[in-house]
């Protein structure tokens, strides 16, 4: 493939709603301008962009691919994303090395929440929007329904480009707006026609462009509604700066699967969309913190970000980046900013789905990649010694699915951890600890199809078997009235025997585990038995007398005791001090003690009162609501029970179709209520960990 410079680079995220068609217009673009030799197709998993063996066996996208082709002149940079909310950070990766984001809808379904979800993205960084409208062609899809629904759901920004012209029911014929160009692709290739008669819907298609070429200027907007005409180089001018401004969204349409429309819409990308060098500087930091503008330059100092990362246990670790200015090439010195370390560019490779294809260098606006560069993760800037910048990160959504993963083979922990630690290096929206209370490894996920995908890569990529299960809750236990105990120990052997002899008043109080304390009087234990006995504590509170959990709460204060001169001993008093615990433990009223966490979940308005309804049933309080930062949603606060929260993210996403979310974390710990101790306690008795 030709070196191209940034005013001819176009980097494009392909996003939306699972099952639009987005890895089937790519695969239609890929073909149509010579990239591949052949269109795949999802159904068959012979696709350029789902080539990983999980993408073809589930027949959808897991994780973000490249596929570059030449186009008129410009290279244009497809970044294909997954539309499954379960893997929607690849969304996150594509749009931090993208100018525009291309969402895809299906003629059918139209907006949908994987439409709403890419358009926030895009807003969120700033990158211009483009909308496609596919499977014009399949039976039930109606163009016009869907251009209203995302007039209504985006405002008069909204702006037709491209639009079906339906005969006998089918959309053979597709009209440029701005061109007022007619195709007709009956035969198979675009052949120009005669304008077909629109009537009334084309003057309404006009008015949609003129309001939105209205918004992107003040003079522009006075022009229209004081009743003048734009001259057709206004509308022209005004869409395309428009559109690279971000204050115009065209609308394509077309049926990738048939190959309708495709030559116009990738024409449109060439005259529309914004190049890296339109779009692509940004504002980095220096080593002081000072802001440092970055411009899409190639004789400038090397800035780049990686945005994606694969780390395959037999190729090894391949970096994507996203290079800002200067260029990368062998002879190129590059500065991890994260660990300060230089990094070796042992090659550069440009990337078509799985395929590799070696070139001298990746140049400022392009997207390529670079093998083994062992010590560097995703987010992560390289730049060049001469001039030390950090680019902004990628901010991943956080993973509420919280399961705890047992290797099917004992002794297979070390291997599940280390291809656990490999995955998140591909993918960092996966959690893992390694949970010392409850000794279990917990990993964390988007959500089931999320963490099924996790298992079944362990399996394949790193050869261990594992399943997965809801997670220990980590409860305690505490008491709730004072006594005094007694704890002697005496055993006489052959020679020195063992005696100690201490009593003890436990009594609750707020300290994290154990207070110790003292008030012999008189010598009755000597001084040099007291850490025995504390450290004879201490190691009990581990196991509560409940169900075995940690004790939390407890003073201990050792008042009187005895002791023999010679069989005394620290191992007799440490001995006797558990004794105490052991009997005075079941005497002072123990209870147990549940984790509760704090749950913000931010939801649209319309499922505010199921969420509180879900919060109530989980045992949970409500504590408050306030408008969220999106329209139409509100955050409900609230406090729940650790326990009652395994599969709320599981809830929440089919209760508000996948819009909602949440956040949860600990607070404090509460006594739970009797019918809860209970179970947990029989628990307990029924896995041994009590008698």
């Amino acid at each position: 493939m030709n070196t191209y410079p940034a005013k001819n680079i176009i980097n494009v995220a392909m996003a939306g709603h699972s099952g639009a068609g987005k890895t089937s217009l790519a695969e239609a673009m890929l073909y149509l301008a010579g990239a591949s030799d052949r269109r795949g197709k999802v159904g068959e998993g012979n696709t350029v962009c789902d080539s990983d063996p999980e993408e073809i066996r589930r027949k959808t996208s897991v994780s973000t691919a490249v596929a570059p082709f030449e186009w008129k002149n410009k290279k244009i940079n497809l970044l294909d994303t997954p539309g499954l909310f379960d893997f929607q950070g690849g969304l996150y990766e594509a749009a931090r090395a993208a100018e525009s984001v291309v969402i895809v809808l299906a003629g059918k379904s139209g907006v949908s929440v994987g439409t709403e979800k890419a358009f926030a993205a895009a807003e969120k960084r700033g990158l211009s929007k483009i909308f496609f409208v596919n499977g014009l062609c399949d039976e039930g899809s109606d163009f016009y329904k869907v251009f209203e629904d995302l007039k209504a759901s985006f405002g008069p920004s909204v702006c037709p480009i491209v639009v079906p012209y339906f005969e006998d029911g089918k959309a053979d014929k597709y009209i440029n707006m701005l061109e007022y160009k007619a195709y007709d692709y009956s035969g198979g290739k675009p052949v120009q026609v005669d304008m077909p008669n629109m009537g009334a819907r084309l003057e309404g298609l006009r008015t949609a462009i003129y309001e939105a070429v209205a918004e992107t200027s003040d003079e522009l907007f006075e022009k229209y509604f004081s009743g003048e005409e734009f001259t057709p180089e206004e509308v022209i001018v005004g869409v395309s700066q428009g559109v690279k401004s971000g204050t115009i969204s065209p609308v394509f349409c077309g049926d990738a699967m048939l190959m309708r429309g495709m030559e116009q819409f990738m024409d449109g990308l060439c005259w529309l969309a914004p190049s890296a060098a339109d779009k692509g500087a940004e504002i980095g930091v220096d080593v002081d913190g000072n802001p440092v503008e970055i411009a899409v330059k190639e004789d400038a100092a090397t800035a780049a970000i990686v945005f994606k990362t694969v780390a395959d246990p037999f190729i090894g670790k391949l970096s994507y980046v996203k290079v800002l200015s200067g260029k990368i090439s062998t002879e190129t010195p590059l500065i991890n900013m994260r660990t300060g370390n230089t990094e070796r560019v042992g090659k550069t490779v440009m990337m078509c789905g799985k395929k590799q294809e070696d070139v001298k260098a990746i140049t400022a606006g392009d997207i390529g990649a670079i093998p083994k560069l062992a010590g560097v993760n995703t987010g992560d800037t390289l730049c060049a010694p001469a001039r030390k910048v950090t680019l902004d990160g990628i901010a991943y959504p956080t993973p509420e699915m919280r399961m705890a993963i047992v290797p099917k083979n004992k002794g297979d922990e070390d291997k599940v951890a280390q291809g656990i630690m490999r995955l998140a290096e591909e993918d960092p929206t996966i959690r893992f600890e390694n949970n010392a209370e409850t000794k279990e490894m917990v990993i964390s996920g988007m959500g089931e199809q999320h963490l099924d995908v996790i298992v079944s890569k362990l399996k394949t990529k790193f050869g261990v078997d594992v399943t997965l299960r809801s997670p220990r809750v980590p409860y305690r236990e505490t008491i709730r009235k004072t006594v005094s105990v007694q704890g002697r120990h005496k055993k006489q052997t052959g020679g020195h025997g063992q005696f100690g002899d201490v009593w003890i008043e436990f009594s609750p109080c707020d300290a994290d585990g154990l207070e110790f304390a003292e008030r012999v009087v008189g010598g009755a234990v000597p001084k040099g038995f007291f850490p025995a006995v504390e450290k004879g504590l201490r190691e009990c509170i581990a196991r509560g007398p409940l169900a075995g959990y940690p004790v939390v709460g407890l003073k201990a204060t050792l008042y009187d005791g005895s002791y023999h001169p010679v069989d005394s001993s620290e191992m007799a008093f440490k001995t006797a001090a558990s004794i105490a615990y052991k009997n005075g433990m079941p005497q002072a009223n123990p209870v147990l003690l549940e984790p509760i966490g704090e749950l913000k979940a931010t939801v649209p308005d319309a499922n505010m009162g199921d969420i509180m309804g879900e919060v109530n049933k989980r045992r949970g309080r409500v504590l408050g609501m306030s408008p969220a930062e999106t329209v139409g949603y509100q955050t409900v606060d609230a406090e729940v029970p650790m326990a009652e929260m395994y599969d709320f993210s599981t809830y929440v996403r089919q209760v508000t179709q996948g819009r909602g979310s949440f956040t949860f974390d600990f607070v404090r710990y509460e006594e739970a209520p009797q019918n809860v101790a209970q179970k947990v306690i029989e628990a307990a008795k029924a896995n041994g960990e009590i008698d």
